[in-house]
């Protein structure tokens, strides 16, 4: 899985396609027991075998209610969601972002789950508070429970390590520690690097930011702390990395993933989250190779925090079954079943030590675990989603070295300001 900004637009073909199989399929009620299928929208993925699982074992539980998933690339399942909440065909259960709620919440598009919650007398202490917190809209309604959580580490090509003659990095290391490291590991000849540093917010430059003692957005929501001088030193902490010519360009992260040239090991480190532990897993050509540290410590530690939400469409046809679901789908026996898979870090609180002998070869997830003591909740203020979508037309010239930092961080703290102004 792949956390990106909204790519794309809806098409009327798109919309087509999304009428035809969502929008709670299926005929009968919870009151009339005749059977009942709901669907299920998730981003295609490692994910979507633990999903099917998960949706098999509800079944197995309710068996007048069968569960269909519906899985789009993740560009497509955005810009499907879009047309389809606004047309009344959207799935009656969904993944979704934090940074992507306000829009769907404030339209009135996303089913309140409070009185399900209530009633089935979920503790909502089994759940990470932050995460809980991103997607809390203010309005005193429960539109969905976290399924994982997200923290990031540096994930490392001990091959790589060896053959540069490069010591693996320590549990402690420093900014200046990482920068020297993917120096000495970046190999013009052989055509490797020693880090990715693409344009990335959740897995990169927030977290140097709240590394450096800095923060993207003001508290009250109202302004851009982008530009201030410690946010400015978590981004340089980036783009120093493409100056030193460490890292790929932007044009080539175009051209290639930064996942894909970590896999094809042209890259030596790579900055990510728990939720890509399994794609590696399963990568018998680079298991043996991989290894993860902890972020590497500026004026403190920090890493960003998330997770994806199981939610569902207020204009579903079975609100009852969907709400049932919600909660299966977040609950303890869907979250042993993400675990157990490996698919993903899930949020419900008890679950970590099963997610780590998945993968069991990988000695090192603890890291993932430990960070979340020193999490910060993503920036998700106003819509998030706008002003993150704009960080390519103000950064990108920052990271190709064509402006200074000060500037780019500076006219695109204008930008969001005004998004900002505008969503209230």
């Amino acid at each position: 899985m792949n956390r990106k900004l909204l790519l794309a637009s809806a098409s009327v073909a798109v919309a087509a396609l999304l009428a035809a199989c969502s929008g709670g399929g299926g005929s009968g009620s919870a009151d009339s027991g005749k059977p009942v299928t709901i669907t299920y929208g998730i981003w295609a993925g490692t994910q979507t075998p633990a999903m099917q699982e998960i949706a098999d074992a509800f079944h197995k539980e309710n068996p007048n209610i069968t569960v269909k998933l519906e899985t789009r690339p993740y560009p497509e399942f955005w810009s499907t969601l879009q047309t389809g909440a606004a047309g009344g065909t959207a799935p009656d259960a969904f993944w979704m972002l934090a940074q992507q709620i306000r829009p769907y919440a404030a339209g009135g598009q996303l089913l309140d789950i409070s009185d399900a919650v209530k009633a089935a007398n979920v503790d909502l202490k089994n759940y990470p508070q932050a995460v809980l917190d991103l997607y809390d809209q203010g309005d005193g309604k429960l539109y969905g429970l976290p399924k994982d959580v997200d923290t990031n580490a540096v994930w490392f090509n001990k091959a790589l390590f060896d053959k540069a003659g490069v010591p693996y990095p320590s549990a402690n290391w420093t900014w200046a520690d990482f920068r020297a490291t993917a120096k000495k590991l970046t190999n013009p000849a052989a055509g490797t690097w020693g880090v990715a540093a693409p344009l990335d917010y959740q897995s990169g430059y927030y977290n140097s930011i709240f590394q450096a003692g800095g923060k993207v957005i003001s508290d009250d929501g109202k302004s851009a702390l982008i530009d201030s001088p410690e946010a400015q030193a978590g981004i340089k902490f980036w783009t120093d990395l493409q100056a030193d010519k460490s890292s790929p360009t932007l044009q080539q992260l175009s051209d290639t993933e930064a996942e894909t040239m970590f896999e094809q090991g042209k890259v030596a480190m790579y900055v990510s989250g728990a939720y890509w532990a399994l794609k590696l897993y399963q990568n018998e050509a680079i298991r043996a190779k991989v290894d993860v540290a902890p972020l590497p410590t500026g004026v403190k530690k920090a890493t960003v925090t998330s997770g994806i939400e199981n939610v569902g469409y207020a204009g579903t046809k079975h609100p009852e079954e969907t709400k049932k679901f919600l909660l299966f789908a977040s609950g303890q026996e869907a979250a042993n079943i993400q675990a157990k898979t490996g698919a993903v870090l899930p949020a419900y609180q008890g679950t970590e030590k099963t997610w780590m002998k998945a993968m069991p070869e990988f000695k090192n997830l603890q890291i993932f675990i430990d960070a979340k003591a020193y999490s910060v909740p993503l920036p998700v203020q106003g819509n998030a989603a706008e002003w993150q979508g704009l960080q390519a037309k103000y950064l990108t010239p920052a990271w190709d070295g064509k402006v200074s930092v000060a500037e780019a961080t500076a006219q695109y703290a204008d930008a969001i300001d005004k998004v900002l102004a505008e969503n209230g």
